[in-house]
């Protein structure tokens, strides 16, 4: 058992509830998590109750489940959906409790599995709690995604050690990137958002017009629209209450013009879609669409992401990450991607968020597409930053200004 385990357990529920989640005690509290995250739902529960919180609730989940549907459900029942589970996300949300979800599964626990019975499941999911992540996308309320180490994943980061060994060695990684073993953890990510804050500022001043991407196997420029905003850690929810959205997080980001962007951006690490690896591919777009891809394994499954909807194939988020974020100078690839996308720069295919538009969440859908904010089901990220990458921002009389020269910032808050 790591040293001090139990204490830096609870420094993490209570991080959680009092500062990402940020419960109010008016609120309720659902959460989603894999039954192996059994002892920390019990210690964040404990400390929703002490924060007054009205009630707590959680769905659980188990690899093993899902694997078996793939294995021995009917091929014609992919595009069945317990409706009663979305329905309750979505008034859960609409009432304006607060979410906590727990990412954690095994990169590898469908990989043997038909890719297009995968993708038909992702999209019907997408489709079935569109309404759900609408109000997400909107901030319609404080939420927050975190992760919790399961054998099945500690495997793939630390594959030479035992289950036991490697989820030990997983939870001690996590504890340092998110600033667990910090003296006093609250004032570090106070610490920690207010340069995220800054770096994001200083590109909300600039307004750049489009951002140039080059580095090897890229080249690509894609548009910004016109009074997008650069954000970061810090998020309010409608109702005015501050959360973090992701634990760990090291980025700024904002939306794309859906319909500008040129060129050809390559992934610097594989992307883990519905228990899939998606791993060495590339994108090429035009007029902000991806018109060709190619990918080492999992191309099908990429396929079937990129048809999800007609968003799908435009890009929905730019997110700008310095390559000696924690996450990056850990060394490891994680296979999952609230980790991997803060150790890298890294894009979004499908919805852009609403809010990272100026007067985006009241505009109508044609109002926000005319702005050049996309729609789709999907929302799906991939890294594409790395020590080699160079990034300029692109003014409006056309000048080219550095904003990232070999995966570091070059520019000073």
């Amino acid at each position: 058992m790591l040293e001090n385990f139990d204490r830096n357990l609870q420094k993490y529920a209570d991080l959680i509830v009092n500062m990402w989640v940020n419960l109010q005690p008016t609120q309720r509290l659902l959460i989603r998590a894999p039954i192996e995250a059994a002892p920390l739902v019990e210690k964040v529960t404990i400390s929703a109750y002490q924060a007054s919180a009205r009630l707590v609730t959680v769905i659980w989940s188990h690899d093993p489940l899902e694997l078996a549907r793939f294995q021995y459900a009917p091929r014609d029942s992919f595009e069945e959906f317990a409706s009663w589970i979305s329905d309750g996300y979505y008034q859960h949300i609409k009432d304006g409790h607060a979410l906590l979800s727990i990412y954690a599964e095994d990169p590898d626990l469908l990989k043997e599995q038909d890719q297009k019975l995968i993708g038909i499941a992702m999209k019907t999911r997408m489709q079935k709690t569109s309404q759900f992540s609408s109000l997400l996308s909107k901030n319609a309320v404080n939420w927050n995604v975190i992760s919790y180490p399961i054998p099945g994943w500690a495997r793939k980061v630390f594959p030479r050690l035992s289950d036991e060994l490697a989820v030990e060695k997983l939870w001690d990684t996590i504890f340092d990137i998110c600033r667990i073993k910090q003296a006093d953890p609250l004032a570090a990510w106070k610490e920690h958002v207010r340069q995220l804050v800054s770096r994001a500022g200083y590109m909300n001043q600039k307004q750049y017009t489009a951002l140039k991407y080059s580095g090897p196997g890229t080249d690509l420029t894609l548009g910004l629209p016109e009074n997008h905003i650069w954000l970061s850690a810090g998020f309010a929810s409608q109702a005015g209450i501050p959360f973090i959205a992701n634990a760990p997080t090291e980025e700024i980001f904002t939306l794309p013009h859906k319909g500008i962007g040129e060129g050809t951006i390559r992934a610097s690490m594989p992307l883990n879609y519905g228990g899939t690896l998606i791993e060495d591919f590339s994108l090429t777009f035009k007029d902000g669409k991806v018109i060709g891809f190619t990918a080492e394994k999992g191309q099908e499954l990429l396929k079937s992401l990129l048809d999800t909807d007609e968003g799908a194939s435009h890009l929905g988020e730019v997110a700008l990450v310095p390559h000696s974020s924690p996450i990056s100078q850990s060394k490891l690839l994680f296979y999952n991607t609230l980790f991997d996308e803060n150790a890298a720069s890294h894009i979004a295919l499908g919805r852009a968020y609403r809010f990272s538009l100026e007067g985006g969440v009241a505009m109508s859908e044609e109002q926000f597409a005319s702005a050049g904010g996309n729609y789709s089901l999907a929302h799906v990220d991939f890294m594409v930053g790395n020590s080699e990458m160079n990034l300029d921002g692109i003014t409006k009389d056309g000048k080219t200004e550095p904003v990232m020269r070999k995966g570091e910032w070059a520019f000073e808050v």
